[in-house]
């Protein structure tokens, strides 16, 4: 498994090795050893999956304390654009965001680690998308961004007339009223 780091320390592309011949693939989706050798020790206990057509657009996401979540997020089906954004106040990255292309060809995932606001945008006809937590999806807990907020400056590689959202993504507040997470409770070295 090959690790790429992004231009901001705590979030990490896993790129697996893909075996292929005229049968098809095979893959190590994921290896415990190789995580926690990059990131910490981990323990997931939730698996997710979405279906969703050209335009969707899910996130911004996460969840406020004490129930936040990290993610590892891949695309099993198709092609999105995902997006973390650094919302620890106080981080040296605070409202910057790494935006990666994960598909079902170059089969990587993205690490979104605890107190990033996390998302995606299929860019294909359709996509399927996996993700595993840190913790239980706690609906009281639930918190977002506004996805075109200009602070951030986010290319979802989609003009906005063919965004489609949910009516909550539709109400999501300004990145400037998130102040749920300071930078010297959640850096990586504390949380994993």
């Amino acid at each position: 498994m090959n690790v790429i780091k992004t231009s901001i320390p705590d979030v990490l592309i896993f790129e697996p090795k893909v075996f292929g011949d005229n049968r098809g693939y095979f893959f190590e989706s994921f290896r415990q050893d190789v995580f926690e050798e990059h990131v910490g020790k981990i323990n997931f206990v939730q698996d997710n999956q979405s279906k969703s057509s050209y335009g969707v657009l899910r996130g911004l996401h996460f969840q406020r304390p004490p129930y936040t979540q990290s993610k590892l997020v891949r695309c099993i089906q198709g092609e999105v654009l995902d997006v973390a954004v650094d919302i620890r106040k106080g981080s040296p990255t605070y409202g910057l965001h790494v935006a990666v292309r994960l598909t079902d060809e170059n089969q990587r995932q993205l690490w979104v680690p605890q107190g990033f606001a996390h998302g995606f945008a299929v860019l294909s006809e359709t996509a399927a998308f996996a993700y595993k937590c840190d913790n239980y999806y706690a609906p009281e807990y639930d918190g977002g961004l506004k996805w075109d907020d200009p602070a951030l400056g986010i290319d979802w590689l989609i003009s906005a007339d063919k965004v489609n959202l949910s009516e909550k993504d539709k109400k999501q507040p300004s990145f400037a009223s998130i102040d749920h997470f300071q930078y010297e409770d959640f850096k990586q070295e504390v949380i994993y």
